[in-house]
């Protein structure tokens, strides 16, 4: 891989977390942190306050293990994804922006949220969620099959606007099922990663 360093001898290094995509902190390489990543797959910075190379972890046990090393259009950055092993920042947060370093589904994890408060605020009376939730497991479930069916059954019309707005009932009402079991998205791409590998 070709880098190129800025006149101080070092590159930008993005850390990412390779499951969850988030960014966990930003850091700086020379070429023999560089390569001493490469060697021992554990992430290795030139530190610029300590003035020498510096193994993130070797004091806190925080090691981030490398999964891949990609270099930008212009070959002066890098991303480095990696699995953390616990929390990145030296604060102790995940990341060094103090966000928690947790998988983003984008909108439906938004989504998952708002059940989430929903269920906790238990006002049946405005809440369509609080309301079925208020009424059992059993009817959550129902709800799930009865969505299904619809969408099924628009799925073999042609009418594809009908068929996305069922579809869109189905993942509402199966997120409120994830919930009532206590599981979320999460829980089921575990599931499908192990089934991948």
């Amino acid at each position: 891989m070709t880098i190129k360093y800025d006149s101080n001898g070092l590159v930008p290094a993005i850390i990412q977390d390779a499951t969850t995509k988030n960014v966990l902190m930003l850091g700086y390489m020379n070429a023999e942190s560089y390569e001493k990543t490469l060697e021992t797959k554990t992430v290795t910075f030139f530190s610029r306050s300590k003035q020498r190379l510096w193994t993130k972890g070797e004091e806190s046990g925080n090691f981030l293990n490398v999964v891949d090393i990609k270099n930008d259009c212009d070959n002066d950055s890098l991303l480095i994804q990696v699995n953390p092993v616990g929390p990145t920042c030296h604060t102790g947060t995940d990341t060094c922006w103090k966000e928690e370093n947790k998988s983003n589904y984008g909108f439906f994890s938004t989504l998952e949220d708002v059940i989430t408060e929903r269920v906790a605020n238990k006002d049946t009376q405005k809440s369509y969620v609080a309301s079925l939730f208020a009424k059992g497991i059993n009817k959550v479930a129902q709800k799930v099959g009865e969505e299904a069916v619809e969408t099924v059954i628009e799925a073999m019309d042609n009418n594809d606007e009908l068929f996305l707005y069922e579809s869109a009932d189905l993942m509402f009402h199966y997120l409120m099922l994830l919930q009532a079991k206590g599981f979320t998205l999460k829980d089921i791409e575990k599931e499908l990663v192990g089934r991948h590998k």
